[in-house]
């Protein structure tokens, strides 16, 4: 059990992830128990507006009473983190995260966008260097020059081109054996491009997940335009993670022989058996943990995607003055 409390983080969200664990109530604190090893943890009932759930967790019906005239949320995901459902108590803090999130002017929704983008270039770069791969020095120029689109259209072109430059210079990271020409989806024409569209699902995946766990609607994007069953907040959130974790570990397990072209199908997909040896490694990466760069302390890439999660609804409810994407600068 823990909570994202770290600084500025939120201290009213709690996860519940010991399996066979049960939440319970006592007198005004939020108790979290399991048979034989008696309290894990208690929170005070006043504190806390959300409680996201994974796996095999147990309430009692005093909880949920209590929860329901607390206005306290319960998100339920699978202990993978896949979200299944919600818990929306009649007085709840949903209705006033997204009502600030629908009412985002379009200077507000350029002014987070643009910190999106700066930090996905700024990733690219470094990502680049980390690989010894040089370039001509326009993505430092279209990384400062995201400061100033005048609108989402003008961030978009710098973001196009930024991502051409990058992907043109993509195949000097890879190990013998391999290449890779230029990006291409639906369906992907090679095994680096149906390796990256894998990492980038399942990246959305965790992104998704944490937009829930923060009660953000992750159909209404900022940089992406809605459409109909597009969750275009999570890919607006996904792209400072696309070159700095995703490509890095696609790269990763083809540098490291981890997978070869022999354990792709002829439609370019990861063969069953690769497959499951994927996730493992996804989710080992996922779990890895590191410096963050911005507050110093460690934690998971999973962890730092959650992150992000409340820093974003933060910049949108106004807490915070602005979005902070996750950049590392080396």
């Amino acid at each position: 059990m823990t909570k994202a409390s770290e600084g500025i983080f939120d201290d009213s969200v709690v996860y519940v992830t010991k399996q066979g664990a049960q939440v319970g109530v006592d007198g005004g604190r939020i108790t979290i128990y399991m048979k034989g090893e008696g309290e894990l943890a208690s929170f005070p009932m006043g504190q806390v507006d959300t409680i996201n759930i994974f796996g095999n967790i147990n309430f009692t019906t005093p909880f949920v009473a209590r929860a329901n005239d607390h206005g306290i949320v319960l998100n339920y995901f699978t202990q993978n983190g896949r979200y299944r459902g919600s818990f929306v108590p009649e007085k709840n803090t949903i209705a006033e995260v997204r009502r600030r999130q629908y009412a985002l002017s379009e200077r507000e929704n350029l002014k987070i966008a643009r910190q999106m983008v700066r930090g996905k270039i700024r990733n690219s770069r470094t990502l680049l260097n980390r690989k010894d791969v040089p370039d001509n020095g326009r993505l430092a120029e279209l990384e400062a020059l995201t400061a100033n689109a005048r609108d989402l259209d003008e961030l978009r072109g710098m973001e196009g081109e930024a991502a051409e430059i990058y992907f043109g210079l993509l195949n000097g990271c890879l190990a013998e054996g391999w290449t890779f020409e230029r990006r291409t989806r639906r369906p992907p024409q090679d095994h680096i491009n149906a390796l990256l569209s894998l990492t980038y699902s399942m990246m959305k995946n965790e992104v998704l997940s944490s937009l829930r766990q923060y009660n953000l609607d992750p159909f209404l994007g900022i940089l992406h335009a809605d459409r109909h069953g597009r969750p275009a907040l999570a890919l607006d959130l996904l792209e400072e993670f696309r070159p700095i974790f995703c490509d890095a570990f696609a790269l990763r397990l083809i540098n490291k022989q981890m997978l070869k072209h022999d354990d792709f199908g002829a439609d370019n997909h990861l063969k069953d058996y690769a497959f499951k040896i994927y996730l493992d490694k996804f989710d080992d990466y996922m779990q890895e943990e590191f410096t963050h760069p911005t507050f110093g302390y460690t934690v998971s890439r999973r962890k730092s995607v959650r992150m992000q999660a409340i820093l974003l609804r933060k910049a949108i409810t106004g807490e915070l003055r602005e979005y902070h994407p996750l950049e590392f600068k080396r």
